[in-house]
């Protein structure tokens, strides 16, 4: 019939001291002593902001680890195309010997 009804809220946890948060890993997040107690309410109350739908968080990659990553990967990739290519020379000697 056309009508939107709201059923249920968002609960947004907000605390005193957000960088006291302890880090579990995978952009999760604890909370600890020095982060203070959460206090818990719905959007755009008290310090609060909103949660917006279809919105990309701002990356959390760490750029370091992927460079090494990628080098690690780019050096191994050379690493098996040299065997390959020592491969492909010893079988042409080879072949040349034999003929």
């Amino acid at each position: 019939n056309g009508q939107i009804l709201p059923i249920a809220q968002m609960a947004i946890a907000s605390f005193a001291n957000a960088n006291g948060l302890t880090r579990e890993g995978n952009n999760y997040y604890a909370q600890s002593a020095s982060s203070g107690d959460p206090f818990i309410s719905t959007g755009l109350s008290g310090a609060n902001g909103t949660v917006q739908q279809g919105a990309l968080e701002s990356s959390n990659v760490d750029i370091a680890q992927e460079f090494t990553n990628m080098i690690i990967a780019q050096r191994s990739y050379q690493a098996n195309a040299r065997t390959i290519t020592v491969s492909n020379e010893i079988l042409q000697d080879l072949v040349s010997i034999i003929h």
